[in-house]
């Protein structure tokens, strides 16, 4: 669903002829960010804000592109940094939990190996430590839905009011496309929960005695 809206929006070329390098640049020096970088990367769908370099890496096609779809995206990527600048609580927190998270999934897979297939860890042993990796994983998907949303939030205010967008068209294109990347992350901590629930849930509280 992603990449066929971003296909079709990418399609559709914004009245102001600006790159969404030009908008993320013009976005940036208007709320007094000078000390965030903005990089070209090859690739689709990859565009992110790094807070650790205060580096905006849009992709190739978004950076030189001056369609709905690439200034959405732009947009979306410097919501992040105007975010870092003003301290925005869920972006902080996870920040720190970045590096919780990585160890939580790297033991995830070799519990899951060592544990539960090779059988080398005692599964009282591996159970509680499986739940609790894949608590963390869940409270970081759970954080990053109000850190997207914002970000997205803030990239259709700024859009607008800066006259990137000026018609209803345009407005409901970059909300369509801002939407199908937010549903990713709803997936993504949906699916997480779901398989807790599912796989994890009924060993922690007896369920499999039945």
């Amino acid at each position: 669903k992603v990449k066929r809206c971003f296909a079709h929006y990418s399609q559709i070329r914004a009245h102001n002829g600006y790159s969404g390098g030009e908008v993320a640049a013009q976005i940036l020096r208007s709320a007094g960010i000078h000390d965030v970088g903005i990089h070209v990367q090859r690739g689709q769908l990859n565009d992110h804000y790094d807070p650790i370099r205060k580096r905006l890496v849009l992709s190739d096609q978004n950076y030189h592109g001056t369609s709905i779809s690439a200034i959405a995206v732009a947009a979306h990527e410097c919501g992040h940094a105007l975010q870092h600048q003003q301290s925005y609580g869920p972006l902080k927190f996870r920040m720190a939990s970045v590096g919780i998270t990585s160890i939580a999934n790297g033991m995830l897979t070799w519990i899951m190996i060592g544990g539960l297939f090779l059988g080398l860890i005692p599964f009282q042993i591996a159970l509680p430590i499986l739940a609790l990796c894949w608590g963390v994983i869940m409270a970081f998907n759970l954080v990053t839905l109000p850190v997207e949303f914002d970000a997205s939030r803030r990239a259709k205010v700024v859009l607008n009011q800066m006259g990137f967008t000026s018609t209803s068209t345009e407005d409901e294109g970059v909300s369509k496309v801002l939407n199908a990347a937010a549903f990713t992350y709803v997936a993504a901590f949906v699916s997480s929960l779901g398989w807790f629930l599912y796989y994890i849930l009924p060993f922690v509280t007896g369920g499999s005695d039945d």
